[in-house]
């Protein structure tokens, strides 16, 4: 079996790779990576904006594979707190013909870092970086944002993972959908 993945960013790769080990039918995949444009910002700004990142990233890498995934991260705005947006990861699994959908959980990102991206169009990488966040340029291939703010209790890759668990919830209980 064959599964593509719309990215060679290495947490998500990873993420992928440790989720499929736990699924009998998928463990013995081999996962083809591939860089694919989103065709959205490189920093999506809505959710909307986000799913269709990941929707695009699954369909243009589908060719030759029972599956294609499709992996992205934005900024999701919530009413209500100090600041209104928080980030979230969707992961689109494609068996051309049918979408399925996954969500991370999401945290609310620091008020300067949300204002680089809205205001100055930085991806998250490049606002934790010119916040002093991280010095690393390439975060969003480590730890993520996610894993600096939580001490390195949550990674980019186990949030990630939790998106591709979620959306594999449909192929794998495909009698109650």
């Amino acid at each position: 079996m064959k599964i593509k993945i719309g990215s060679k960013n290495r947490a998500k790769v990873e993420a992928l790779r440790n989720v499929l080990a736990d699924y009998d039918d998928l463990k013995n995949a081999e996962i083809i990576p591939k860089e694919v444009n989103s065709g959205v910002a490189d920093q999506p700004k809505t959710l909307e904006e986000t799913i269709k990142g990941a929707k695009n990233r699954a369909k243009k890498i589908f060719k030759d594979c029972e599956y294609s995934f499709g992996i992205e991260s934005g900024l999701m705005k919530i009413p209500g707190f100090k600041n209104s947006f928080v980030d979230i990861t969707v992961c689109i699994i494609y068996n051309g013909e049918t979408f399925y959908p996954g969500f991370s959980s999401c945290f609310e990102c620091p008020k300067e870092i949300s204002r680089l991206m809205l205001d100055e169009n930085l991806n998250m990488s490049e606002a934790a970086l010119k916040t002093g966040v991280t010095k690393n340029p390439k975060i969003g291939s480590a730890e993520g944002l996610i894993g600096v703010l939580t001490k390195g209790r949550i990674t980019r890759k186990d949030y990630t993972q939790q998106a591709i668990i979620l959306a594999l919830i449909q192929i794998e209980n495909k009698e109650l959908y």
